[in-house]
């Protein structure tokens, strides 16, 4: 499950603007739907660093740690930051601090052939529309042939009338999440911090 791909789709989808999704009932649900059995979920995302973003970097902290409570195999990357130049309508620039993820993807993809190398699973679904793990969805083939069983991956995302991304990850099954079935999967903790911060949050 990437975390922030995620929480992003969903803000597009739904509406929602923080990552308020349970990420154990949304596996076990994706399952259920498709009566797959659950082996195990993993976790994805980056933090901001406390020094640049207390807030986020608190709710992330709570959130993970809840995760790991769960049993879910949790996996973060600290953001990096750089300096984002947006053009403003009456033509001035204005400079902005940016968080970006940086070897998430990556740790997606290896984690997901190095399972299936060892047997440890027969689908693997991913909580993600990021096309660069397209090319995982072909070793996985490979690893189809080479083992002599039967191994997929699958790709579970958000959908809406609003959704501006509807497509899944290339050759993978495609699982829509719907609303209600989305909405059921809330989680009912939140982890954001009574105090918001002065400035805008750099990033989640």
């Amino acid at each position: 499950m990437d975390g922030q791909n995620l929480f992003h789709h969903a803000k597009t989808a739904f509406g929602y603007h923080y990552p308020n999704f349970d990420a154990l009932k949304l596996a076990e649900t994706v399952c259920r739907m498709r009566s797959w059995n659950l082996v195990k979920t993993h976790f994805y995302t980056g933090v901001p660093d406390a020094a640049d973003d207390p807030f986020w970097n608190q709710f992330w902290t709570r959130k993970l740690a809840a995760m790991g409570r769960q049993g879910i195999e949790v996996f973060s990357r600290p953001l990096r930051y750089h300096n984002r130049v947006v053009k403003l309508p009456d033509g001035t620039q204005l400079s902005l601090l940016h968080g970006e993820e940086k070897g998430i993807d990556v740790r997606i993809a290896l984690d997901i052939i190095r399972l299936a190398s060892r047997g440890s699973y027969d689908v693997a679904i991913a909580f993600s529309q990021d096309q660069d793990l397209s090319e995982v969805a072909d070793d996985i083939r490979e690893i189809s042939k080479l083992q002599n069983r039967w191994i997929k991956m699958a790709c579970a995302f958000p959908v809406s009338p609003t959704t501006t991304n509807r497509r899944g990850i290339n050759r993978t099954d495609w699982i829509g999440l719907d609303r209600a079935t989305y909405a059921a999967c809330l989680d009912p903790a939140d982890y954001r911090p009574k105090v918001r911060p002065a400035k805008p949050p750099a990033g989640l």
